[in-house]
């Protein structure tokens, strides 16, 4: 998929991960829009070159609303990138309770059914779309996580909502196959996203020092800079992409709760 002068829709675009592809697709030549909760002043002013959507991704209503004015604007998108989500934590059985219900389904809601939930009206805008080299219509990629694989203590609802986005990927792709949009994931592990910057540096560190390598953590452009090669590249299709230095994340982190984990791992 040739990126300049293709519509792109980024959810969650006006922070972290999500703010890094939007950067990064408009400096190739896209015109993007961006799907994003509460849109504050602020919010809007990260993302000026972009169309700015305010959106609840978990919403019917809500995601068919802002793509077809995303659509008004800049054409039909045939490019999409999930990487709205949030990272609430909680022990199943904590020292004083257990696992919040509405907490789980919360977490559920928007990181699972509010990724499919976007795709599906996508790929409904993409199949009537003409067709370009190889019959390509368009291409939808997801965030999942390293959690989705090793998800720590406190992260089950999460874990469990990264599962499901990676177990989506290879179905979604058999499926929309034959109109020609391709479905693709990537699953980071640790990034120097704001959640992460806002933790205290012991934290950062030990993050970093379990990174194989490079030691360190990710930086959201190269998270978007893969975004842009999957786009480039059409052989990548139903497949979850780590891009995490070869990290496998333990039971716990070293000095620190369960409480302190970034949204995009």
């Amino acid at each position: 998929m040739q990126i300049e002068g293709t519509a792109a829709v980024v959810t969650g675009g006006a922070s972290g991960l999500g703010a890094a592809v939007v950067h990064f697709l408009a400096e190739k030549g896209a015109k993007v829009a961006v799907l994003d909760v509460a849109l504050s002043e602020t919010k809007r002013s990260k993302v000026a070159d972009a169309l700015a959507l305010e959106c609840d991704v978990a919403s019917g209503e809500a995601v068919e609303r802002a793509l077809t004015s995303a659509a008004e604007r800049h054409g039909p998108a045939r490019v999409v990138v999930n990487c709205a989500g949030i990272g609430l934590t909680g022990r199943i059985l904590g020292r004083e309770h257990i696992h919040s219900l509405e907490l789980f389904r919360k977490v559920v809601e928007v990181n699972l059914v509010g990724t499919f939930n976007v795709l599906r009206l996508a790929a409904a805008k993409m199949a009537q779309l003409d067709s370009k080299e190889d019959g390509e219509r368009g291409v939808i990629v997801n965030t999942v996580s390293a959690a989705a694989y090793e998800g720590q203590i406190g992260q089950a609802a999460y874990a469990s909502s990264k599962g499901g986005v990676a177990a989506l990927t290879l179905p979604a792709a058999r499926e929309l196959a034959s109109f020609g949009i391709r479905v693709v994931g990537i699953a980071p592990g640790p990034f120097l996203t704001a959640m992460v910057l806002a933790s205290p540096p012991e934290v950062q560190e030990n993050l970093a020092s379990m990174v194989p390598f490079p030691r360190r953590l990710g930086h959201p452009a190269e998270f978007a800079a893969l975004v842009g090669h999957i786009c480039e590249n059409r052989m990548i299709n139903g497949e979850v992409i780590r891009l995490d230095g070869a990290i496998r994340m333990p039971p716990r982190n070293r000095n620190t709760s369960s409480k302190t984990k970034s949204e995009e791992m």
